[in-house]
């Protein structure tokens, strides 16, 4: 008699910005039901961000952690062949009914690694299962570290990739009350300067890897001027 193993499910958990009490009873307990528990590797060998939230709550040896280097380029073919054999190694898993979380910093569904994840298993594999679960976003984090009310009654809020496009940057800071600029740190001089000239410095603030450990605040941003900052960074600004 032929027994056939019942697929694995693949579900994107947000873990949160920084700190590990912000992930969610569900996020929580998934982590702990998940056979295995994918997660976005450094090549380098230290941890991710994600790893260090979650391991608060996975003793070593607990569950099999499958880490997956995504590369830093924007060559389509080295990308597609790179995402292609990571996709394949989280289906080998599933393929065997084992359940998979990738875990991914803030909300899975928002300027995360798990959307092209999510999408490429579509792809390669439609029968499988696939949730997201979502997280506390770094932008919802620094509103609270910050003491900052993101958006009332009919003010307009954005969300935003600071990026080198001037033009852009300052259409969104005339026509939002609130913006929270996210990987600003590769434009952070240019925004300095944005600023400065829409008379808007005093109501900026920059947080590098807000709620954690590591978190750092800057509310007098014009210090930062030719400073070198961690990718994790972002400016909120609050007209």
């Amino acid at each position: 008699m032929t027994t056939t193993t019942k697929l694995g499910r693949l579900y994107g958990l947000g873990v949160g910005p920084g700190d590990p009490e912000l992930i969610t009873v569900k996020a929580f307990r998934l982590l702990k039901e998940a056979d295995v528990i994918a997660y976005p590797k450094k090549r380098q060998g230290s941890k991710s961000y994600a790893h260090a939230i979650v391991d608060t709550y996975i003793r070593p040896g607990e569950k099999e952690m499958l880490g997956l280097v995504f590369p830093m380029t924007k060559d389509p073919d080295q990308l597609r062949t790179s995402w292609a054999q990571t996709t394949e190694t989280i289906w080998s898993h599933l393929a065997q009914g084992q359940d998979v979380a990738f875990v991914t910093e803030g909300d899975p569904n928002l300027y995360s690694t798990w959307i092209h994840m999510a999408r490429m298993m579509q792809e390669a594999h439609p029968e499988v299962e696939i949730t997201s679960v979502p997280g506390i976003s770094s932008a919802l984090g620094a509103a609270a570290r910050l003491g900052i009310f993101l958006a009332d009654g009919d003010e307009q809020f954005a969300i935003i990739p600071a990026t080198d496009d001037r033009a852009e940057m300052k259409r969104v800071l005339e026509t939002h009350d609130c913006i929270v600029f996210l990987k600003v740190a590769k434009v952070l001089d240019s925004m300095i300067d944005l600023l400065g000239e829409l008379g808007l410095t005093a109501k900026a603030s920059v947080v590098t890897k807000v709620t954690s450990g590591e978190e750092q605040v800057w509310q007098n941003i014009t210090e930062l001027k030719g400073s070198e900052l961690n990718y994790l960074t972002l400016m909120v600004v609050r007209k």
